[in-house]
């Protein structure tokens, strides 16, 4: 599809986020980790070219996300939105946060797309979510997401949480900051987590991209290396692993 022109704050494409995040585990075994890290916001149908000798530093590839099978990630995120009922007409635009792939790796524990119909209203939220063992999940959100949406939980996003209880989503588009939450409640063990990140934009050039560099090298393995750093620290603290449900990719994310 042919992007159209989303209005407000968050429309410009290519920024970046200095990103603050913060997980909070409560109930039976209280325990929080905090990761710093950047973040990208594009445009999925005019993603920033670099110059080639700095593309090993940001590359948004197809294969990270939805399907993985699809030429580009809009062409994945239109295939989930159809499966679902819910395919944008002509001229809409869709913005992404997420990681790029930094020397060729990328882990991205959460993406989240907004979707803007052509008159530059917001349509849709989709929070993609991925776990250590290499799966993926989509949520499909509507536009009150941007204020608070509420989901079943429906995938094992961590080791040590049981498939049940709902998610709180807060997912406004960010703007000059970027304030995201997301909370879980309800389930059986009596377990709560909430998830914030928080971040400011900066611009998303050559300049700024490599003062983000410096700041965080390698960001993405960064990341995965905390998950199962804390991972290994809940686990010592006697935190039982949960049985891994058999995943079944859900249409559109095959």
């Amino acid at each position: 599809m042919t992007g159209g022109r989303a209005r407000g704050a968050g429309a410009a494409a290519g920024a970046l986020y200095e990103a603050d995040i913060r997980h909070v585990r409560e109930g039976g075994h209280r325990y929080s980790l905090r990761h710093r890290t950047y973040l990208w916001l594009v445009d999925l149908d005019a993603p920033p070219r670099l110059p080639v000798p700095l593309r090993a530093l940001a590359r948004f590839e197809a294969r990270d996300h939805f399907g993985g099978r699809l030429p580009t990630i809009r062409a994945g995120l239109d295939g989930f939105l159809a499966a679902r009922g819910a395919a944008l007409p002509p001229g809409s635009r869709v913005l992404m946060l997420a990681h790029a792939r930094v020397f060729g790796y990328v882990f991205n524990p959460l993406s989240v797309y907004w979707c803007h119909g052509p008159d530059g209203a917001l349509r849709q939220i989709v929070a993609e979510v991925h776990n250590p063992y290499g799966e993926r999940h989509c949520y499909l959100l509507g536009p009150e997401a941007a204020r608070e949406g509420r989901v079943p939980k429906e995938f094992p996003g961590s080791p040590f949480l049981e498939v049940d209880g709902d998610y709180l989503m807060r997912l406004p588009e960010p703007g000059e900051r970027l304030e995201l939450t997301v909370r879980l409640a309800g389930g059986a063990d009596g377990t709560r987590l909430t998830a914030t990140v928080r971040g400011r934009r900066r611009r998303g050039g050559v300049p700024g991209l490599l003062r983000a560099v410096l700041r965080h090298p390698w960001s993405t393995a960064a990341v995965a290396l905390c998950v199962r750093v804390h991972g290994i620290r809940l686990w010592l603290r006697g935190v039982p692993l949960v049985p891994r449900p058999r995943h079944v990719p859900q249409e559109g994310v095959r």
